[in-house]
């Protein structure tokens, strides 16, 4: 399958399957060396300066490789912080939020999830050589045609815990059709990672597993197996919610907590001043969600979902990329050089700060 349709139509959104159900995690996608709570200790320290616009940072062979949105490029870093190319994704239409955004890997396959002159898409390029000399094989097309504007192109992707692919995408403008499975807008998508359809998605056909949503920027799953999303509100409340297959978050119906039974509400939600939530990275039963407005590191505890921690208030300015390292440490981007951030000496850059066990 290179192309879904995302053509919005005026009918009704299907019921998933019955009995339809996530499927059993493994321990792909997930830290199985870290359980329980930990939480941020001591400052963190630079680990890379002088990208620009810095959207997702993935490890491949313990290589950190980062997208930069607004140059198309994908960097290696090596150990002394350098950057270096490894290749340029080719046909970006890049403009306001759209452009070179999210990263996956596999092994040594990268999925790469980029807006387009038909709409966004995601690719995957396999890599040759060895770390330090990295270099990107010729794409294969995953999916595309999925709908993008100038903004709420989501973007967000990841490898699940059953090896599957997971993408969130953004309701492209077209509000009312986040309610539609048939259009592929404000929804979250799973995939075979050959573009396939997986048969126990809950819609029969169709790679949506959840919809309603407006604009999805984080996917990450705690040690359990649980899925969480953040997402982008309106003017209201930017949100945290815990992914259930099949189930529906209410935009445009709803946004934030609404109590209306037929939608699913987020555990937690914020004023977008206090957050525009962008990446998230669980490691062990917490989950650490990068703020760009908000311009902060946000603590989850998933046994108390409802509560949260704030670190490094203001401190770096506006926080997009976030993922846990190799090593242990939890790394996150900047986005100050992004149009909407007032860049710092050596902006932008990629920070590191240790964990410990919380309590």
């Amino acid at each position: 399958m290179t192309s879904a349709t995302d053509s919005p139509s005026t009918g009704s959104s299907p019921a998933p399957t019955d009995g339809a159900t996530s499927s059993a995690p493994s321990t792909a996608g997930t830290d199985s060396a870290v359980t329980g709570q930990v939480t941020a200790s001591g400052t963190p320290r630079d680990i890379a300066t002088g990208l620009d616009t810095p959207w997702s940072v993935v490890f491949v062979a313990d290589t950190p490789v980062v997208s930069e949105r607004n140059t198309g490029r994908i960097v290696e870093i090596g150990t002394d912080g350098a950057a270096r190319e490894i290749g340029v994704v080719q046909g970006i239409d890049q403009g306001g939020e759209g452009g070179l955004l999210g990263l996956a890997a596999e092994g040594r396959s990268l999925f790469v999830y980029s807006t387009g002159d038909d709409g966004n898409r995601i690719q995957r390029y396999d890599l040759t050589g060895d770390p330090g000399s990295f270099a990107m094989g010729d794409p294969t097309t995953v999916i595309d045609g999925l709908p993008s504007a100038s903004t709420h192109n989501g973007g967000r992707i990841a490898i699940g815990p059953d090896g599957l692919l997971y993408a969130g995408t953004g309701d492209a403008g077209e509000r009312e059709s986040a309610q539609d499975v048939a259009y592929l807008g404000g929804k979250i998508l799973r995939l075979n990672t050959d573009g396939t359809i997986p048969a126990d998605n809950p819609f029969p056909g169709s790679p949506v597993y959840s919809l309603g949503h407006r604009n999805v920027q984080g996917l990450a799953w705690t040690a359990d197996g649980t899925m969480w999303a953040s997402e982008f509100g309106q003017d209201t409340w930017d949100e945290l919610n815990r992914i259930e297959p099949g189930a529906n978050y209410g935009w445009p119906v709803v946004e934030g907590i609404g109590g209306d039974a037929q939608y699913v509400d987020p555990v937690q939600q914020w004023n977008p001043d206090d957050a525009s939530p962008s990446g998230m990275a669980a490691v062990g039963d917490t989950l650490f969600v990068a703020n760009l407005k908000g311009e902060r590191l946000r603590l989850v505890q998933a046994a108390d979902p409802g509560a949260g921690t704030d670190l490094f208030t203001g401190e770096y300015g506006r926080l997009r990329g976030i993922t846990a390292a190799p090593d242990g440490t939890l790394w996150f981007t900047t986005s100050n050089t992004d149009g909407r951030g007032d860049p710092r000496d050596g902006d932008d850059r990629i920070l590191a700060v240790d964990l410990v066990p919380a309590g």
